[in-house]
């Protein structure tokens, strides 16, 4: 009887060590449980993440659209300046023939009316107009002969400085230097143009020509300022227009 009763306890201590199947099917279903709302909490995370990969390629793709309407639009506006330039350009190209027609026929007018002037008191021959030496000198400056057409446009505006060519002369000196590259002859001489003969076209075209120098030789700043200050003074000049665009090109 007394072994019966000593083993009693020891049975229910032994047993206490021992999970139940109760238990254990418990513990099962809570590790189901527990994998159930992993997976679930994956597949939440693996929709949110679709979600913003899906939001993400398509910014990317309206970036992508966006950054091919400005490359198509930058080239057209390239396209459309490029074109307006080279109108401008011709337009000017066709108005310096007709400004050399009319001086050619202003020269030989004058010509005519030489040839048919009375010598002066010294019996020398009466002294050509400046139309005339002004045909000369450009003559002289097609051929090449730089020195020679600056000498004669220099004697157009010594013996006639009022006239209306002499602000075309001046500017012309200024060209025969800038075909020798001396830049800073040049430079002088179109900033005497402008301001000598301010109400002439020639002066908006004197500043852009020492502005386009002063880009190409690096000097961003003055050419700036030239443009800047051509576009103040001019501002409905064909040169207004052409260094708007030069300065959105300086760094």
């Amino acid at each position: 009887m007394r072994k019966m009763i000593l083993a009693t306890p020891l049975a229910m201590l032994f047993a206490g060590c021992f999970a139940t199947q109760s238990d254990v099917q418990v513990l099962q279903s809570d590790i189901r449980t527990m994998r159930g709302e992993q997976l679930a909490a994956d597949s939440a995370r693996k929709i949110q993440m679709d979600r913003a990969l899906a939001s993400m390629r398509t910014a990317n793709d309206s970036l992508d659209a966006l950054s091919t309407r400005l490359t198509r639009f930058r080239s057209d506006m390239t396209s459309s300046m490029s074109s307006v330039q080279q109108q401008l350009l011709q337009v000017q190209e066709l108005t310096g023939q007709s400004q050399r027609r009319i001086q050619e026929v202003r020269a030989s007018l004058e010509e005519r009316q030489s040839a048919t002037a009375a010598p002066d008191s010294t019996g020398a021959p009466a002294t050509p107009g400046p139309n005339a030496l002004f045909q000369v000198a450009r003559e002289q400056m097609m051929q090449g002969s730089n020195a020679a057409a600056r000498q004669a446009f220099q004697d157009l505006i010594t013996k006639y400085p009022k006239s209306d060519v002499a602000p075309d002369a001046a500017f012309y000196i200024a060209e025969t230097y800038a075909a020798e590259n001396n830049t800073a002859a040049a430079d002088s001489v179109y900033a005497r143009v402008a301001s000598q003969y301010a109400g002439s076209p020639r002066a908006a075209t004197a500043i852009y020509k020492r502005g386009v120098a002063a880009q190409a030789a690096g000097n961003g700043d003055k050419a700036r300022d030239l443009f800047n200050q051509l576009i103040k003074k001019y501002p409905r000049s064909d040169e207004a227009a052409l260094a708007r665009d030069r300065i959105k090109t300086i760094k």
